[in-house]
């Protein structure tokens, strides 16, 4: 079934990047370091961006991170990474932005949470103050709602309207309609303030699958603004990337959502840039866009007892993913080739034939050969203990033949 192509009719620019619209869904991430570590920030910023966040989110949440956020854009620039950075603010952001109007200026966007930008009276001035501080320096916002940190009295009033109905909502349901109305009222409130349609993103952060599809679905139904999709607090490990793929799909599948993030846990000492490469991965498994070339690779079983083609596939699609940064840059098209590496003779030929490039390797008790097939035809045979060298010195090969050079002033840009 082909997505459904509600997608937002608002295209909002964020520095060189344009969400919503007709733009392709962007990838986003967020940084886990003290934004006050200049260089720490700058180099996991630089390691998103390489992987492929076409947006990435640092906290700024102390003067010495708001102090310390134009150094970072300087050292990004410096090391030629452009990547808008957006600043996430709560509970003093108000407060940050006026007093260092350097990093005001340095963030391309800035992340407003209606739930905790102010309590009781402070609320409205400093969502304001906010807001005023966007349109000065002509910055779009994201006005991101999360069901942990719910407007304490918009909540109440809900429940106090809900107390008066003949069939009272459940909890649950309360809850939804809070999240949404709350990104919906601050859009209107940041409109009444100055903010142009198109310089506002919303996002309506849950944590349970069944209440994301619901809340956005809504959301998307009463509305224009782009909307910033992710599963808060997704979880480590598999269960994070379940999760989100299973919520974030269904959305998308209706043509609900103009820009992803995958909030996984990382691993103690893991590597941050797992949550980009799951966001990309399931855009690129539904069809919406194309990141890198696609390996396909058998499951194995009782024919495959040999380990070389699951140690192949792993060696191929790291090197993919490390060559790619640089294939983007040199030539057209390449994030579409797809790449086969086949553990026996079951499907190995067929799979291998439908690739741009694939192999079929050898299963338990075959002959100990594997031919490689690019483009359908069978062009090489490989043998011996250098299998896996050879076959990604033909994929360099096929590459540099079968796509084409981009020219030189658009390398270079790149």
């Amino acid at each position: 079934m082909s997505p459904i192509a509600r997608r937002s009719t608002v295209q909002v620019t964020i520095g060189a990047v344009r969400v919503g619209g007709a733009a392709p869904i962007v990838v986003q991430s967020m940084t886990n370091t003290d934004t006050a570590d200049v260089e720490g920030t700058a180099q996991q910023v630089k390691s998103l961006a390489r992987a492929g966040s076409e947006l990435v989110r640092i906290t700024v949440n102390s003067a010495e991170a708001a102090a310390a956020v134009p150094h970072i854009r300087e050292r990004l620039d410096q090391m030629g990474v452009p990547v808008p950075l957006i600043g996430d603010f709560h509970f003093n952001g108000h407060k940050l932005l006026r007093e260092h109007p350097a990093c005001a200026e340095a963030l391309a966007k800035y992340r407003i949470n209606p739930g905790n930008v102010g309590r009781g009276s402070k609320r409205d001035p400093q969502f304001a103050e906010m807001i005023e501080t966007a349109c000065r320096y002509g910055k779009p916002v994201r006005i991101g709602v999360n069901w942990g940190s719910l407007d304490q009295d918009l909540l109440t009033r809900i429940m106090d309207e809900n107390a008066t109905r003949a069939e009272p909502l459940s909890a649950q349901q309360i809850m939804r309609n809070a999240v949404v109305l709350s990104a919906l009222e601050s859009a209107a409130r940041a409109e009444s303030l100055g903010m142009p349609h198109e310089r506002i993103i919303l996002s309506a952060k849950v944590s349970g699958v069944q209440d994301l599809i619901a809340i956005y679905s809504d959301l998307a139904a009463r509305c224009e603004y782009p909307l910033h999709l992710g599963l808060t607090e997704a979880g480590m490990g598999s269960k994070g990337i379940v999760a989100s793929t299973a919520g974030m799909a269904v959305l998308l599948q209706r043509g609900i959502g103009d820009t992803i993030r995958v909030s996984l846990t990382p691993e103690p000492g893991g590597d941050r840039t797992q949550e980009v490469i799951v966001a990309q991965e399931i855009l690129q498994t539904l069809g919406l866009r194309s990141f890198l070339p696609l390996v396909t690779a058998c499951p194995g079983c009782g024919r495959t007892t040999s380990t070389v083609f699951q140690e192949l596939a792993q060696s191929i699609q790291t090197h993919i993913r490390h060559r790619m940064p640089e294939w983007r840059r040199e030539f057209e098209g390449v994030e579409d080739m797809t790449v086969a590496v086949m553990g026996c003779v079951v499907n190995g030929p067929g799979e291998s034939k439908h690739a741009n490039i694939g192999i079929s390797l050898p299963g338990t008790g075959e002959r100990p050969v594997a031919p490689v097939y690019e483009d359908g035809e069978k062009t090489v045979t490989l043998k011996g203990d250098h299998i896996a060298e050879e076959f990604q010195e033909l994929l360099e090969r096929y590459v540099a033949r079968r796509f084409n050079k981009k020219p030189a002033r658009e390398t270079a840009a790149a």
